[in-house]
């Protein structure tokens, strides 16, 4: 479950962030400000990279459990 939910905001993060960074140099016209969805994907990317990396899913913690 935390690895579908990791890999949920990585791929949400790196969407925001790409959009973002366009929105920056005047690519593409946004209802939002450039500025804030590049660092709200910036935070969203990093954060579901680390969880991808560090945190164990709920299904490997109950079966080391279990032995």
């Amino acid at each position: 479950m935390i690895k579908i939910l990791a890999l949920i905001m990585t791929i949400g993060g790196a969407i925001a962030l790409v959009m973002g960074v366009l929105g920056l140099f005047g690519s593409l016209a946004l209802m939002l400000n450039p500025w804030a969805l590049s660092i709200l994907g910036f935070i969203f990317f990093l954060a579901g990279i680390s969880m991808l990396k560090y945190r164990k899913d709920t299904d490997e913690v109950q079966m080391q459990n279990q032995n």
